[in-house]
């Protein structure tokens, strides 16, 4: 059986989905539809423009998107369709992805919706009061004891469960910098503040799922062409009121990555293909289980591989 996965943020690098789009016309024509949808070029500033820039939360996240959606439509040029793929699932931003690769959003409301979704999460707590922390070496349950003890009245929260050894708390930026004080003192390989611009996954995010919740009742959701793994779940979904209802609670609920690739595998999952930019959840999955094989499809000379190992 096999996954098809969708990266999140922190994936992005400027020149992503450029090369799919020069060699496949459905790949450009999916950059197309979402500066039409957004209206602005922003296929100029993932292939043009500065890092910084693209990095923003209300940029990276479409555009991420819209690298995902271009490699999935040039596997579809080489005869690799959705129905290669038993089960789909994103991290954070990768679960709209994985639902408008699975045709449960159209590529327009799913740029629209994580245009919104990035301004949003970033309007949702002023700069500088929120922070995130990546706590190396120590397992969920001790990760998510060192959030609580290091909350003190304050929201501190274990917001991504990546892999055995990598979990992510989010909340106010004294409780965060708590946190990382009290896991170096649990045993901690490292931890370390992230560079990012608002406390993603926590309930300071509230204000953000009010905001989505608003947009999501007005957007259609189709019934995806294979189940969904979702975040907040860590199983398969495939009913469009609850997905919608799960976009909601994802964006103050924790990023359960680990418990999906692990309720994945359980079901038979033997591959995992990463589609769009970077490797970072094929490393993920590897830390997960090892049994798991996992390919990067992020380029033609990607797709073009991907295609002959299903030929063969």
């Amino acid at each position: 059986m096999r996954a098809f996965v969708f990266p999140g943020q922190g994936a992005q690098a400027i020149g992503m989905g450029q090369a799919l789009a020069e060699t496949y016309p459905a790949a450009r024509a999916v950059f197309e539809e979402v500066d039409t949808a957004l209206g602005e070029p922003l296929s100029r500033l993932v292939w043009q423009g500065e890092i910084a820039e693209l990095t923003l939360t209300r940029n990276a996240q479409p555009a991420l998107m819209a690298t995902s959606m271009a490699a999935m439509r040039a596997l579809e040029a080489e005869g690799v369709g959705i129905g290669a793929a038993d089960y789909v699932a994103g991290h954070s931003l990768g679960e709209y992805s994985a639902l408008a690769a699975a045709g449960a959003l159209s590529i327009a409301d799913t740029a629209r919706l994580l245009r919104l979704r990035g301004e949003a999460m970033q309007a949702a707590v002023p700069v500088g009061e929120g922070a995130m922390a990546a706590l190396l070496g120590l397992d969920f349950d001790t990760a998510a004891a060192v959030a609580e003890e290091a909350s003190e009245g304050e929201v501190c929260q274990a917001a991504n469960d990546n892999d055995p050894g990598q979990v992510v708390v989010s909340g106010h930026k004294a409780a965060v910098e708590r946190a990382v004080e009290i896991a170096k003192e649990k045993g901690a390989r490292r931890a370390m503040l992230l560079p990012v611009s608002a406390p993603f996954h926590c309930a300071l995010m509230q204000p953000a799922a009010d905001r989505m919740a608003a947009a999501l009742a007005d957007v259609e959701i189709a019934a995806p062409a294979v189940p969904l793994v979702a975040n907040v779940r860590a199983e398969a979904v495939d009913e469009p009121d609850e997905i919608r209802d799960l976009l909601v609670a994802q964006v103050t609920g924790p990023v359960r990555w680990r418990e999906s690739v692990a309720w994945m595998a359980g079901q038979g999952v033997t591959d995992a293909w990463e589609i769009g930019a970077g490797k970072a959840l094929s490393g993920m999955i590897k830390r997960i289980d090892r049994a798991v094989a996992t390919r990067a499809v992020g380029t033609p000379e990607d797709v073009l591989a991907a295609a002959a190992a299903l030929d063969g």
